[in-house]
């Protein structure tokens, strides 16, 4: 006698799965997803140290500059004429004082035949010394406008990129205004956190980052006491981060705490017209259940789901 064909397939689903598997509640890390942004870690601005016109900008944004780098000359032409100032005083000077040991040798002589006191020698040698004075004096000035015109070249601050060019060529700007602004000392992640999340944050834990590139790893290097508009801000230090725009955001995934879950392996759920089945093993026998399933993860090496609604700890799934 020839059994139903709805037993016959019943027997036939039932023979394709090889066992059962008991789903217990298993603690998995919550994660968040933000956007950060990279930022670079050192940011300084290559001030002007002097007021004047800038003559010379030797980069732009995006260029890379080294500690020291001349990047501008400024220069400011009232310098010029101070110096020529000094150098006439110098010339005037110079000549008093060859004028002074001229007076003071020709007393020297005429004091051994006392036609000259010696009170007038000594007024000859303190006009020969206030002279000499004077034109240390002048030459000291001379070098601080020349140091004043050696200060328009601006040097880089630091080694990086420049991230900023505010002033232009002939453009005109006062002395401590940035020339422009450089960031180096190597790039790192920013993220700003809701103050919600802030107890789950711990620093050292592993986060993942999406890139154009693909998923890399990062740690959470530091995490900010002061709230700032309702956020957390943490830095995360993350190796291959492109570089190539600075304040470029990047979606980030950081554990923000752990809760119970109920995991499945991935083969065990089946999808149709849209909606997930799990079969279960009963009492009655197999029956398929409709549930609704989270995100998947990696465990153990394998592919597990997490069910959300449909199953209760304890139950056993059958797998195929």
């Amino acid at each position: 006698m020839r059994a139903p064909l709805a037993l016959v397939a019943v027997l036939a689903a039932t023979s394709a799965f090889a066992g059962t598997f008991e789903v217990q509640p298993v603690p998995t890390t919550e994660w968040k997803a933000v956007y950060g942004r990279i930022e670079a870690r050192d940011l300084a601005a290559a001030r002007a140290r002097i007021g004047g016109t800038v003559v010379e900008m030797l980069v732009t944004e995006g260029d890379p500059v080294v500690q020291g780098q001349k990047i501008a000359v400024i220069r400011d032409d009232k310098l010029a004429f101070q110096v020529a100032a000094v150098d006439a005083q110098l010339a005037a000077l110079t000549a008093q004082l060859e004028r002074a040991q001229a007076e003071l040798t020709r007393g020297q002589t005429l004091i051994d035949k006392g036609v000259v006191t010696a009170q007038r020698l000594d007024q000859l040698r303190t006009d020969v010394d206030v002279a000499r004075n004077q034109i240390v004096a002048a030459e000291a000035q001379k070098s601080v406008i020349v140091q004043q015109e050696a200060e328009g070249t601006v040097l880089a601050p630091l080694d990086g990129r420049v991230l900023t060019t505010p002033v232009t060529r002939n453009g005109v700007v006062m002395a401590g205004e940035a020339v422009a602004t450089v960031g180096g000392g190597g790039f790192y992640l920013r993220l700003a956190v809701p103050e919600r999340h802030a107890a789950g944050l711990e620093q050292g834990a592993e986060i993942r980052v999406t890139t154009e590139h693909g998923e890399m790893s990062g740690r959470l290097a530091k995490i900010y006491p002061q709230i700032e508009n309702g956020r957390v801000v943490a830095d995360v230090d993350a190796a291959g981060l492109d570089t190539a725009f600075v304040d470029a955001r990047v979606l980030v995934e950081l554990p923000v705490g752990r809760r119970e879950a109920l995991l499945v392996p991935a083969s065990a759920v089946s999808n149709r017209f849209g909606i997930d089945f799990i079969r279960v093993d009963t009492s009655q026998g197999p029956v398929e259940r409709a549930v609704v399933t989270g995100g998947q993860v990696e465990r153990d090496g394998a592919a597990m789901v997490e069910v959300v609604t449909g199953l209760t700890a304890g139950e056993q799934v059958v797998v195929p």
